[in-house]
């Protein structure tokens, strides 16, 4: 079982109902005359929206369970005619269809390691689009206060209650930076409270690679790109000192 197979049960408990990019995606996907690739679409959650908008959406992810729970919903909602779900790596994969539109939402980029993972996964995405395809990428901007935050300690988030079962899941989570590979590390912490008052814990390590400005935009140039822009928000506002979101807008060449 994948490292996302695991923690795909309790996805969409806490992130279903996240709609704040999905307007920004909608305006894309409108402008691109073509079918549209979303890198990690995990269960659904973007894909499910533009494919009701009558877009012809193809969903990439690296985790079946993710993707068993896309389905799901692709077949209860009829849209199978215009979403297609395809397991695979976004640093290498093969697919028939060229592409208008790319775009990876909430720093999945980041779960590319290194340098060569980075521009793999470009490479292979622009190989997908058509002459003049766009793509879009959705980063954290690695202010140094948010990084030094990242210091182990431990954050209490939210708490929720799963229908399926009645148990109550609260999560938590920490964050350790190592500087010197650009790199956080993060474990995802499931308490789960059954009605007997009986607590399991589930714990879901990750690493995330972040990338600076600059260093994203060169990766994009050496990989075939012209950049369009760099946003700070999901309002498409210019990006400065203050954004959260770096969102990169760029085209084949």
């Amino acid at each position: 079982m994948g490292e996302f197979d695991s923690f795909a049960r309790f996805y969409d408990l806490f992130y279903a109902d996240r709609d704040d990019d999905l307007q920004m995606y909608r305006d894309f996907a409108l402008a691109a005359d073509g079918p549209i690739l979303e890198l990690g679409c995990g269960t659904g959650r973007v894909l499910i929206p533009l494919a009701r908008d009558g877009h012809h959406v193809t969903g990439l992810d690296l985790s079946a369970a993710m993707l068993a729970a896309a389905q799901a919903k692709v077949n209860a909602t009829h849209l199978n005619d215009r979403a297609t779900l395809v397991q695979g790596d976004m640093r290498d994969f093969d697919l028939p269809t060229r592409f208008a539109l790319a775009f990876i939402p909430i720093n999945t980029f980041m779960h590319c390691y290194d340098t060569g993972q980075q521009l793999a996964c470009l490479r292979c995405i622009r190989r997908h689009l058509q002459p003049g395809g766009q793509l879009v990428i959705d980063l954290f901007h690695p202010d140094p206060q948010a990084l030094l935050e990242s210091d182990g300690r431990l954050i209490s988030e939210s708490t929720v209650l799963d229908p399926k079962t009645g148990h109550t899941v609260h999560r938590l989570y920490t964050r350790r930076l190592d500087p010197a590979t650009q790199t956080q590390h993060v474990t995802f912490i499931m308490d789960e409270t059954d009605p007997a008052g009986i607590v399991r814990r589930a714990m879901f390590p990750l690493r995330m690679r972040f990338v600076y400005r600059y260093e994203m935009e060169l990766l994009l140039h050496v990989a075939g790109y012209s950049l369009e822009t760099v946003y700070g928000s999901y309002d498409l506002e210019p990006f400065d000192s203050e954004s959260e979101k770096m969102i990169f807008v760029a085209r084949t060449d």
